[in-house]
């Protein structure tokens, strides 16, 4: 009897150690994210990888995020999701309201403005702020399953990739500070501020710039000033938002090119087919084209 039962339990060994085999690959269902703007989103894909799936509300360059309104489809996403990203520091006022609306669920809420540690009525524009964007990826990390070796030793990975691809962005940002720290510049809105602000340039009309973000007329007083500075040579560069045109901005932009300085396209939202950091990296490169001949 012992020499039959013993075959037995080995059979039996064996199928417990082939069903547990089979099971360490099965992979938990993806972690569903809704990013409230794109470039979170595709910061939510490089660190997720296979281990997510990512809709992304605000998406289209040619959309002023400014005069955005959230649809059924906007709703229906959060509803669904496990974890959302949104700007917070008044950008999307209305990703708060989807959240009220869909309730809690098992649900978690990554606001890029606490990680900046931006309170509302600071700058809005966080995806320039480096710092910030990388706060961001070790976040999403932090929230990810990992329900299989893979899955334990590629996360890591990942994130450490898009660690050392902001430190190269920030090698970039302080080879451009050496050069250019202190150069006057100014902008139709404060979009590229946080990043101006990390290469030590001297941001010059701000509160034109205010105005025009909250899309309000600025005043005769400043809009006199901006034109004053960019007809008398007072700045070297200016920085235009791409995608929030208007009357004012439209005609500084005229008067820069008029007196030749340099106009530099900014957006706040990525370009399509663009990662976070290429995107980042092109406008860094065409402000130091700017910069560099400037007065010449």
């Amino acid at each position: 009897m012992a020499d039959f039962i013993a075959p037995i339990r080995a059979v039996g060994l064996g199928i417990v150690l082939i069903i547990s085999a089979v099971s360490g690959v099965v992979r938990a269902a993806p972690l569903s994210i809704v990013a409230a703007e794109s470039v979170y989103g595709d910061i939510a894909r490089q660190v997720g990888g296979d281990g997510v799936t990512v809709v992304s509300i605000l998406s289209n360059p040619a959309q002023d995020p400014h005069l955005f309104e959230a649809g059924a489809s906007a709703a229906r996403a959060v509803a669904d999701a496990q974890l959302v990203i949104h700007n917070g520091a008044g950008y999307d006022p209305w990703m708060n309201k989807l959240l009220s609306a869909t309730g809690s669920r098992d649900r978690s809420v990554l606001v890029v403005a606490d990680l900046a540690h931006a309170a509302l009525g600071a700058n809005p524009h966080l995806w320039y702020d480096l710092d910030a964007m990388t706060a961001l990826a070790e976040a999403i990390a932090d929230r990810l399953p990992a329900p299989d070796k893979a899955a334990k030793m590629n996360s890591p990975d990942r994130l450490i990739a898009f660690q050392d691809s902001m430190l190269r962005l920030t090698e970039k940002v302080t080879a451009l500070k050496g050069k250019y720290a202190g150069m006057p510049v100014t902008a139709t809105e404060p979009v590229f501020d946080y990043m101006a602000r990390a290469i030590g340039l001297e941001m010059r009309n701000p509160a034109f710039q205010r105005a025009v973000m909250n899309d309000t007329e600025p005043s005769a007083r400043d809009v006199a000033a901006f034109e004053d500075d960019l007809r008398q040579h007072r700045v070297k560069v200016l920085l235009y938002n791409l995608q929030a045109t208007g009357t004012v901005p439209d005609r500084m932009r005229r008067i820069a090119e008029e007196a030749h300085i340099p106009v530099v396209g900014v957006s706040e939202v990525e370009p399509q087919g663009m990662r976070y950091q290429d995107w980042m990296s092109s406008e860094l490169d065409a402000l130091e084209k700017a910069l560099s001949g400037a007065g010449q």
